[in-house]
C-alpha cells in the first residue's frame, strides 16, 4: 500500500508540477544583477506558474509559490562558472537538489536576506542543508494541496495558511518552505514567530515562540521582520536616466 500511495503521488506530483496555461510575469531582475548580488544564505523566492504554484499561491494570499537557499561555493567552486550549483530546494519531483541560479534566471524572483547571521552561522546552517540533499519531496502535501486545485474552493482567507501545515512528518521529507526553515532553526534564527499578548496591570508584554518548520510557506520569508528585502536593480545604483528603452504604450 505504501509503494502504491508514494507511485501515485510521484504521478500526481509530475502532473502538478506543469505550468499552467496563464501568462507569465516576467523576469524584472537581470541575469547579471542577480548573480552579483545573492550571497550566502539569502533566500531566493519564486513566483512559479505550475498548477502546484497556483495552489500555494492561493492558499498563501501571497505571490510566492517557491523558495530555494543559495548555500554559494559549498558544493561547487567558482571555477564551475554559471553552471555551478549553488541554490538548494526541495523539489516536488526530485526531492531536495542543489540546482544553479541560472535555473531561475527568466522567472519573477525576490531576495530575502537574513540580518546578522555571521559567516561561520550561515556555513553551519549550510552544512545542515547539504546532510539532507537526495531527502524525497514530501507527497503528502502533494495530496493535500492537489484536494484544493479540482476546482479552487472558496477558502476563507484565516484558513488558507492553516491548509499548508501539512505532511506525513517523516524527517527524511522536506516541502521547499519547511526545509529553509528548519536551516535556519538550526542556527535559532527566527523566521515570523508565532505573538502572543498578555496584559497585567496596564502592561502589555509580548511573547513569541518558535513555530514548528512545517508551518511556513515562501510568503513568510518575504513579510518577514527578520529579512530585507534585496532588489538587485538597485542595489549597484540605479539612474532612471540611464533607461533609454521606454516606449510608449500600445494603444
Amino acid at each position: 500500500m505504501l509503494q502504491l500511495l508514494e507511485t501515485l503521488g510521484s504521478r500526481l506530483a509530475r502532473y502538478l508540477s506543469d505550468p499552467r496555461n496563464e501568462p507569465q510575469h516576467v523576469a524584472t531582475s537581470s541575469p547579471e544583477k542577480l548573480a552579483s548580488c545573492i550571497r550566502k544564505g539569502d533566500v531566493l523566492l519564486v513566483e512559479g506558474t505550475s498548477r502546484i504554484s497556483t495552489t500555494i499561491k492561493y492558499l498563501t494570499q501571497s505571490t510566492w509559490s517557491h523558495a530555494a537557499i543559495c548555500i554559494g561555493h559549498a558544493l561547487d567552486s567558482p571555477d564551475t562558472g554559471g553552471s555551478a550549483r549553488t541554490l538548494m530546494e526541495a523539489d516536488v519531483n526530485d526531492g531536495v537538489r542543489a540546482v544553479p541560479l541560472s535555473h531561475y534566471y527568466d522567472q519573477h524572483t525576490r531576495l530575502c536576506r537574513p540580518i546578522g547571521l555571521t559567516e561561520t552561522e550561515i556555513d553551519r546552517m549550510i552544512q545542515f542543508l547539504i546532510a539532507r540533499l537526495g531527502d524525497q519531496y514530501d507527497h503528502k502535501n502533494v495530496f493535500d494541496l492537489a484536494r484544493y486545485l479540482f476546482p479552487t474552493p472558496p477558502v476563507p482567507v484565516s484558513w488558507r495558511q492553516k491548509m499548508l501545515q501539512l505532511g506525513s512528518g517523516d524527517p527524511t521529507r522536506a516541502i521547499c518552505s519547511s526545509l529553509i526553515a528548519e536551516g535556519f532553526q538550526s542556527v535559532h534564527y527566527p523566521i515570523l514567530p508565532s505573538v502572543t499578548q498578555t496584559e497585567v496591570n496596564g502592561v502589555i508584554t509580548a511573547r513569541y515562540y518558535r513555530q514548528h518548520h512545517s508551518f511556513f510557506s515562501p510568503r513568510d520569508f518575504d513579510v518577514s521582520p527578520y529579512f530585507k528585502v534585496i532588489k538587485p536593480m538597485v542595489e549597484g545604483g540605479f539612474d532612471y536616466q540611464n533607461i533609454l528603452c521606454w516606449g510608449d504604450a500600445e494603444e
